[in-house]
């Protein structure tokens, strides 16, 4: 396995050297006494928080007041429990202000789109800074930091608040789909970048849409663009307890300019592209009982159907390429019509990122649940979200514009359009 730390300090380097160094003749000194647990520095993808455009994108949407109204309210705590509750309720909040924004309840704080999915994410960034930097007079231990984290990663992404009508799944009525989106990413490049994925999640969770088959509700969760989340297992704990109730799911992330793509087949190998922390990971996907880990897995949708219907204004493809490495060989070819017997992945049909893996992790995980024959699903993949003719360069370019909403708009209504005739093709 190969782990690549983008970032090392000329700190932590002077450290390593000073360890090897050390004459092994030497006595060990003494250890030092013990020290309380400090608030860590913000990570890399906090630190962009302070630049220009997000701090923008914050205070034309009023969610410029979320952090520092969590720093209030973790004034006022004198035990950890109840700073956990504060930041499960906080968290939680964050999710439905940004879920009613994007459908158009309550107010919309500013001039910035309703549709726009930037204002969490940065929103989101500004309270974890906070409670990674959150020093309180009774104390917090690196685990407790460490569960604060998490639950605040969990409820502002709506990973805890799937909900369906009652009744077991395949009962007549209303149907269960779910969707998953993903948070911008490479903000180095372009720091304004929106996520139509994201926004896609904010404006279908909880509605209801009319397919051939009947009424569907849309529960829909996000994603952080980071390997050591999905290294941890943030898929399969969110996914677990929902995919034997449902009746369709798809993940679904930003892929290629123009077009959409089913993807038909996802690969056990991740490619290396740095993640949103300046990360990257090259090696096999990492999951339980790799024993009995496929190079492999395909996607359930009913791709054909798919295809063939008039959804929106970008073309849709079933995408059958992926990159193997032929069984007995030893370098990687791309093969157009998918995987041969035996071989190694390399790149599924959604190349070798994030993407690829959530699709991998989520189809896999319907096939270790006994749901292959039973369950549609898969990942769908959106054209790249483009800003407006004359906005293209970050350093001038403004974060917004009317040609950015408008394909922002039309992406999220083909998402939609998408899923209904997917839900409509699975009876």
């Amino acid at each position: 396995m190969t782990y690549i730390r983008v970032r090392l300090g000329a700190l932590g380097v002077a450290a390593v050297l000073a360890g090897l160094a050390t004459p092994p003749a030497l006595a060990a000194p003494a250890p030092a006494p013990a020290e309380e647990p400090t608030a860590a520095a913000p990570t890399v993808e906090e630190q962009r928080l302070d630049r220009a455009a997000p701090q923008e994108i914050l205070r034309r949407s009023g969610f410029d007041a979320v952090a520092p109204e969590l720093v209030r309210a973790l004034g006022k705590v004198r035990s950890y429990a109840e700073a956990e509750r504060v930041v499960v309720r906080r968290g939680g909040e964050l999710w439905r202000r940004a879920v009613d924004r994007a459908q158009g309840r309550g107010p919309a704080g500013g001039d910035l789109s309703r549709d726009d999915d930037r204002p969490l994410y940065w929103a989101r960034l500004g309270m974890t800074r906070e409670v990674r930097q959150w020093e309180p007079e009774f104390g917090l231990t690196d685990a407790q930091r460490t569960k604060l984290l998490g639950a605040l990663e969990r409820t502002s992404r709506g990973q805890d608040t799937i909900r369906y009508p009652h009744g077991g799944k395949g009962v007549k009525g209303v149907k269960r789909i779910l969707v998953t989106g993903f948070d911008p990413f490479t903000l180095d490049r372009d720091v304004r970048i929106s996520n139509p994925s994201g926004a896609t999640a904010l404006a279908l969770d909880g509605t209801v849409i009319k397919t051939a088959d009947g009424p569907a509700r849309i529960e829909t969760a996000l994603f952080p663009v980071r390997w050591q989340d999905f290294t941890e297992g943030t898929v399969e704990r969110t996914l677990r307890p929902y995919l034997p109730r449902v009746d369709l799911f798809t993940t679904v992330s930003q892929g290629r300019v123009g077009r959409f793509d089913v993807e038909r087949t996802n690969g056990a190998w991740r490619g290396g592209f740095p993640d949103n922390e300046n990360l990257s990971r090259t090696e096999t996907v990492p999951v339980n009982d790799p024993a009995s880990q496929p190079q492999w897995t395909s996607t359930t949708l009913p791709y054909k159907e798919i295809v063939a219907a008039d959804t929106g204004r970008f073309p849709v493809y079933d995408n059958t390429e992926v990159t193997e490495i032929p069984a007995g060989g030893t370098d990687p070819v791309v093969r157009p019509g998918g995987p041969t017997p035996g071989s190694t992945a390399r790149a599924g049909g959604g190349g070798d990122y994030l993407s690829n893996e959530i699709a991998y992790r989520a189809t896999l995980l319907r096939d270790r649940l006994g749901l292959r024959g039973s369950l549609p699903g898969g990942h769908v993949h959106t054209p790249v979200l483009q800003f407006g003719t004359g906005n293209t360069d970050p350093a001038t370019g403004t974060v917004t514009d009317p040609q950015f909403v408008q394909n922002r708009l039309d992406i999220i209504g083909q998402v939609r359009e998408i899923v209904r005739v997917a839900a409509g093709a699975s009876r």
